[in-house]
């Protein structure tokens, strides 16, 4: 099967959306005869791991209007890590720049059926429409796009913190549907790839016969799979949490929900990641006199991730708003227990086999609510013990990039006519 993918963020070297775009292209390429189309930027990353340019990949250079709009929505989104929401209206904007070179590249060869299949694969965010959906409907070769993922509400009890990372275009999201290309993607792509419950809601219900729920994260097991035999539980318990020090990830309020219980010596803490809130929670953990209990890192590398993992028992995550969550998933792969809270991405990965989801509310209930799932644990460490075994089971079997490539391959062969339609389990009911 010849493949086109389309994967304008996609990059070895870096993290978020460009490793996944790059796994991703990765696991096809296992799958099927695959030719990578990415900006011009991850070039060099691509070729030191190996990939040959003009056989295995095209990089486009589209820099003239994807650094302008970089530089336009540094300045609009109000500081470095915030206003993600700015940054995806400018960056949907100037990819379609992206789009048009990439047609007057390959529009040639799709028209003359050199390939089967045309996947685009990032950007992930759902604003981003395709002008490419139309172009290869017209000339017969499936469009496939996605994962998508996006559009997770901020919950009304954090208006503060949604200030705080200048999410002021938030409010205006769904201004989207009015952007060109909008109706004409859902309309003439073959089949969507959608990555969570909230951004299936967005679809409009009549494209949900040819929508596919497949979460966009899994992990490597090269990185994150161990093959060493765990330790039981035992306290204190050592409970970790690693992402940006961010508002909305809930750091702060992991930190207050563990006080107690490390001045008990129930809990063990580590924080791992770095970000605006780091020198406040170092200025808390001074005042506290825990430094022996509580641990601040700062940032870590993906070696150093992996190993502090191995050292946990729990992992504790209260984001607000997250849209994947693939850290809770490289946590089960190691047989780390999550604790999530029970809203976006992460709720969507982990089960209550497998971990523990803790509902939302105020900041006050969340700090309580995790303070009172951690007490029981830590006081009752032995129930982690099937909970490890059954999220690493369901981390390696469900969610790594191969499983993941396999599930898109079938969907690949049904807009072909090779198989029935794939059925996957949805995130909510398909109300068609």
């Amino acid at each position: 099967m010849r493949v086109l993918l389309i994967a304008e963020a996609c990059n070895p070297e870096w993290v978020s959306v460009p490793l996944v775009g790059w796994s991703h292209v990765q696991a096809l390429r296992k799958l099927v005869d695959a030719h990578l189309v990415t900006q011009i930027r991850n070039a060099g990353a691509i070729e030191r791991a190996g990939l040959v340019p003009g056989r295995d990949f095209t990089a486009i250079d589209s820099e003239k209007f994807a650094n302008l709009g970089y530089k336009v929505a540094a300045k609009l989104r109000g500081g470095k890590g915030k206003g993600w929401t700015t940054l995806a209206a400018i960056t949907s904007i100037t990819y379609h720049y992206f789009e048009r070179l990439v047609w007057k590249e390959f529009g040639k060869r799709i028209k003359a059926g050199e390939f089967d299949i045309v996947h685009r694969i990032t950007p992930l965010s759902p604003t981003s429409n395709s002008l490419l959906a139309r172009k290869c409907h017209r000339a017969g070769v499936p469009f496939i796009i996605g994962p998508i993922n996006g559009g997770v509400p901020w919950p009304k009890q954090f208006a503060s913190a949604r200030l705080k990372e200048k999410e002021w275009l938030s409010y205006l999201r769904g201004v989207y549907r009015l952007m060109p290309g909008y109706r004409s993607t859902r309309k003439h792509s073959a089949a969507i790839l959608i990555a969570s419950e909230d951004t299936w809601r967005q679809m409009p219900a009549r494209y949900y016969d040819k929508c596919f729920y497949i979460p966009e994260n899994a992990i490597d097991p090269a990185r994150f799979v161990t093959t060493i035999a765990r330790q039981p539980a035992r306290r204190p318990l050592r409970v970790i949490f690693i992402g940006r020090l961010v508002p909305y990830k809930g750091a702060d309020m992991l930190f207050e929900a563990a006080l107690p219980l490390v001045r008990e010596g129930l809990v063990n803490l580590s924080i791992v990641g770095n970000g605006p809130q780091l020198d406040q929670l170092k200025e808390w953990l001074g005042r506290e006199k825990l430094e022996k209990g509580i641990e601040l890192t700062g940032w870590v590398d993906h070696a150093g991730v992996a190993k502090r993992l191995g050292e946990a028992d729990v992992f504790a995550f209260p984001s607000i708003r997250e849209f994947g969550g693939a850290v809770a998933l490289e946590a089960m792969a190691m047989g780390v227990v999550p604790v999530v809270g029970n809203y976006g991405g992460p709720a969507e990965l982990v089960t209550d086999a497998t971990g523990y989801r803790i509902e939302m509310g105020s900041r006050q209930d969340i700090i309580d609510r995790f303070r009172t799932v951690l007490r029981e644990i830590a006081e009752r460490p032995e129930q982690l013990a099937s909970k490890s075994v059954l999220a690493m089971r369901r981390a390696t079997e469900q969610f790594t990039w191969d499983a993941k490539a396999k599930q898109v391959l079938q969907v690949y062969q049904w807009r072909l006519g090779q198989r029935q339609k794939p059925q996957f389990p949805m995130p909510i009911p398909d109300p068609g």
